[in-house]
């Protein structure tokens, strides 16, 4: 909205509830955003700044020979918006220049607004540099005062440092000393918040619970705010807020039917209309809050009645409030609310309406922003009326009013003093902050059955630190009846009290105990430990057994380790009968089939150990699982070193020097060497369980929640001399196998042997690290896993090719295939 005249004013409006930005397709010039959801009370507060101007214009002893205009823009409730209709109003919307000497008034001589904190804290950073003066109607962060930061902003509304104060003088005034705290996620709901806590701390109060409201209206914090809300003891919620930061919470309020809670409004929401509907009253009646004081302005309500649609672009705004107010269209075909068409005339009578914009009943906000228009103009006032000669800039200097500065006019703003038509008194402090007074509020039920706001109190500055409350506490409505004191008694089941260090000692948190810890009483001081079989409930109230875990046949992991095991039996059996069958065949006989059946016996052997791995744990199956696992593997490593060694002497034979190499390993020397290995290790393992036996252990250390049920191993020396007798026996094997790999024959079977032991190597070598680091039942799964892998490679490595050559070509199971010959021949 706009209005030319000698010298400008900026103002700054929520005229609308949400900014909508166009989508972009980046491809064409973007489309400007626009807003939604039209606040009328908001427009009657842009109009109040109009009806102050058209008053002193028509007063003769207040800016004699000037006429006053007016800018006039709405944010949106956007910071974006308001800081480009900020700098529209300091630079100006003009796209060239006339006067090139850049002479004469500024585009705006002072800004009223914006009204909320956040945006002045931008606006004040930039404009304060060019000291144009900014007087707010609504922002309340207590950080504006900072004269270091923003040495142009004033206000006509007490900062939230004496809103906080005049809470808290309530809260003690009813004895409150246990409330919940909740705020908005932006600068004057945070601010406001820290000095709370202050505040309280200061007089031995206690703040229950914290929380801050949503930026976005995210329905999952606003179910989490709920159930803090409905699960704190304290009946009193403290909310700094603004009304669209908590209107989404207030409809879950009603949703969810909780009652029992006293309100504490601050300034922001104490008066919002939107609350007052019959639907919130079972939960908002009797709320009390604090608002700004309210005041009389003669001849507004007339005005209001008598405005007009304008047909100039650059007053469309009046177009929009048009449209909303009758719920019509200017444009033709233009629909209403239920799509019916309905072209607005502009002869529409304003006097039949009833809404915000028409009710002066109470005003707060237009008040303030009525005071801050009078304070420009007194500023600008006194400015004129500057002798020459005695005037306070240099040399004793006046301002020119043809070229006029706006820091010049933030030096007369600071001293303004005046008193409005309604008796209150207008000046400043050092800090641009005006006197704080607030009135008491009470929500109490209307006749027809909605909200209506009633004074029972004035409060105001007093002392530093304390505020002056005067009260009718029989005026007041109570929707149920408050506690005196709503402090905690009592912490529920499965919490502590942690008494706050300084505070009285009903003022304490209810501290949720540790796992493994429980409080079955609602006083417990500390939570007691459960015994070592024992773990804390999911409530913490009592001890319940714990969780015995072991790698069981019923688990997903033991039955495919089972079935491995099983499967590679069922192999070595099959191995064994196609070997039976075929006993009379060279490549059976070869290298001494009785070292083959064995080695095939032996493998079945380390298969089968591996049950003895799964499920409980028992005293025998703990002794019996590393000495039949140790025992059947040297079984196994000693059949394969004795077959390497066979394989060289076999081929030393034929030379020369080593005629007489196989006297030496004849079929005697052969399983006298097997045995005496074996036996070495069932000594190993009969002094193992002899003087340190493995025993079940129920281990506590690896998961404190649960029971590990495992076999200790007794004796680390007595396991590590059984695995490396394994090792020393593997690595021999593997040493003399790649020495002979490469002996001339046909089917040279240490080729086959070095294979085998090379992925036996690598298994258990990687087993160690695996083993160390896996904790509780996974630790037996490496185990038995290492044992299957190490099996089934040295089943495959040595025993497939001989089966590949048995069952598939039966032409190459001959003396002469096997020793080359055949091919000699051709």
């Amino acid at each position: 909205m706009i209005k030319d005249g000698d010298v400008i004013l900026g103002g700054l409006f929520q005229i609308h509830f949400f900014t909508v930005f166009p989508e972009q397709s980046f491809r064409t010039e973007p489309e400007p955003p626009f807003c939604e959801k039209f606040d009328m009370e908001s427009f009657q507060q842009a109009q109040t700044m109009a009806f102050a101007i058209e008053e002193i214009n028509k007063n003769p002893n207040l800016l004699p020979n000037i006429t006053l205009g007016f800018h006039l823009y709405d944010n949106c409730v956007r910071l974006g918006m308001a800081f480009r209709a900020a700098i529209s109003l300091a630079s100006g919307t003009e796209v060239s220049f006339q006067n090139l000497n850049c002479t004469g008034p500024p585009p705006v001589i002072g800004i009223v607004g914006d009204p909320s904190s956040t945006p002045s804290i931008a606006i004040s950073s930039l404009l304060g540099l060019f000291r144009v003066p900014i007087v707010s109607y609504y922002a309340t962060c207590s950080c504006l005062s900072d004269r270091k930061k923003y040495p142009s902003f004033f206000r006509t509304i007490p900062s939230d440092a004496f809103q906080v104060r005049a809470m808290v003088q309530i809260l003690r005034h009813f004895g409150w000393t246990w409330v919940g705290l909740i705020y908005s996620d932006d600068d004057y709901g945070v601010n406001a918040a820290q000095s709370f806590h202050q505040e309280m701390q200061m007089f031995g109060h206690c703040v229950a619970f914290s929380e801050i409201l949503p930026h976005n209206n995210n329905q999952r914090d606003i179910q989490r705010i709920m159930r803090v809300i409905q699960a704190s003891t304290a009946r009193v919620v403290v909310v700094f807020s603004t009304s669209s930061f908590l209107l989404p919470l207030i409809d879950e309020v009603a949703s969810q039917n909780m009652t029992g809670r006293q309100w504490i409004a601050s300034e922001a929401w104490a008066t919002s209309p939107v609350y007052h509907s019959p639907r919130l009253l079972p939960f908002l009646g009797g709320t009390l809050g604090i608002a700004v004081r309210h005041g009389e302005i003669p001849g507004l309500h007339d005005f209001l009645l008598h405005l007009g649609p304008s047909n100039e672009s650059r007053n469309n705004m009046l177009r929009i409030f048009w449209e909303n107010m009758f719920g019509c269209s200017f444009e033709p075909g233009g629909k209403d609310k239920n799509g019916e068409i309905k072209v607005c005339t502009g002869q529409e009578d304003l006097s039949t309406t009833n809404t915000p914009y028409t009710d002066v009943s109470g005003l707060r906000a237009a008040y303030n922003v009525y005071k801050a228009v009078y304070a420009l103009a007194h500023g600008l006032h006194d400015l004129m009326q500057c002798e020459k000669g005695r005037g306070p800039f240099r040399g004793k200097g006046c301002a020119d009013i043809t070229n006029l500065k706006p820091w010049q006019l933030v030096h007369y703003l600071q001293n303004v003093n005046f008193t409005t038509g309604f008796g209150d008194h207008v000046s400043f402090d050092e800090n641009g902050d005006a006197l704080a007074i607030y009135d008491v509020l009470n929500w109490q039920p209307s006749s027809d059955g909605s909200i209506q706001i009633y004074t029972v109190g004035v409060v105001k500055e007093g002392t530093e630190t304390e505020m002056v409350l005067t009260i009718d506490e029989d005026a007041i409505y109570w929707n149920f009846e408050p506690k005196k004191s709503v402090c905690s008694e009592s912490c529920s089941p499965g919490t502590r009290r942690a008494t706050r260090k300084g505070l009285p000692v009903c003022c304490f948190d209810c501290l949720p105990c540790r796992d493994g810890e429980i409080s079955n009483t609602t006083d417990a001081i500390e939570c007691m430990p459960c015994p070592d079989e024992f773990w804390s409930s999911p409530d913490k109230d009592q001890c319940v057994p714990k969780e015995v875990e072991f790698l069981s046949y019923e688990d997903p992991l033991g039955i495919s380790l089972t079935t491995a095991s099983l499967l590679g039996t069922c192999f070595c059996v099959l191995v064994m009968i196609i070997f039976g069958l075929h006993r009379n065949t060279p490549i059976v006989r070869a290298n001494n089939s009785e070292l083959s059946f064995m080695l095939l016996l032996s493998l079945k052997m380390c298969f089968l150990c591996v049950l003895l791995f799964i499920g409980r744990p028992q005293l025998w199956t703990c002794q019996l699982r590393h000495a039949v696992f140790g025992i059947s593997f040297v079984l196994c490593i000693s059949s394969i070193l004795v077959k390497t060694m066979v394989v060289i002497a076999v081929f030393n034979s034929s030379r020369p020097e080593g005629k007489g190499a196989m006297k030496w390993f004849g079929a005697a020397q052969q399983r006298c060497t097997v045995l005496v290995l074996t036996v070495l290790q069932v000594v190993i393992c009969s002094v193992w369980l002899s003087t340190a036996s493995p025993t079940p252990y129920k281990n506590n250390q690896y998961i404190r929640s649960k029971i590990v049920y495992e076999c200790a191993i007794g004796s680390v020396a007595g396991f590590s001399l059984l695995l490396g007798y394994i090792g020393l026996l593997a690595a021999v094997s593997f040493l003399l196998a790649f020495l002979a790999r490469n002996l001339p024959d046909n089917f040279n079977e240490a080729k086959f042997i070095t294979f085998s032991m090379l992925i036996f190597c690598a298994v258990w070598i990687a087993f160690v690290p695996a083993y160390v680091s896996s904790p509780g039942k996974y630790a037996v799964a490496v185990e038995i896993f290492a044992i299957l892998a190490s099996s089934f490679g040295l089943l495959v490595a040595i025993f497939a090719p001989k089966c590949y050559i048995i069952l598939l070509h039966p032409e190459r199971n001959t003396k002469n295939a096997i020793m080359g010959r055949e091919t000699q021949k051709r």
